[in-house]
């Protein structure tokens, strides 16, 4: 994860209206690795259902950050290699 996503998912948890503790992942969009996420875990756990994924999608769920937080990964290792 780029740093300044991690500053951002920091900023947006210290500004969020929300009460008592709550935990999030936060994490990079994209993988690093240069196989699709759905083949990965087809090979690694064949009898594992998966949500769609997309390409090289993260297979940790950033959903509740995205929701709670607004929380949206900007910047992707790809752009910078």
């Amino acid at each position: 994860m780029d740093a300044r996503d991690g500053a951002q998912a920091c900023r947006l948890a210290l500004e969020a209206d929300i009460k008592g503790a709550e935990a999030f992942i936060v994490a990079a969009a994209d993988t690093v690795m240069e196989r699709e996420s759905r083949d990965l875990i087809s090979e690694v756990y064949p009898n594992v259902s998966l949500r769609e994924v997309e390409g090289r999608e993260t297979l940790l769920s950033i959903e509740k950050a995205r929701r709670m937080l607004g929380y949206s990964p900007k910047h992707s290792w790809r752009d910078n290699v």
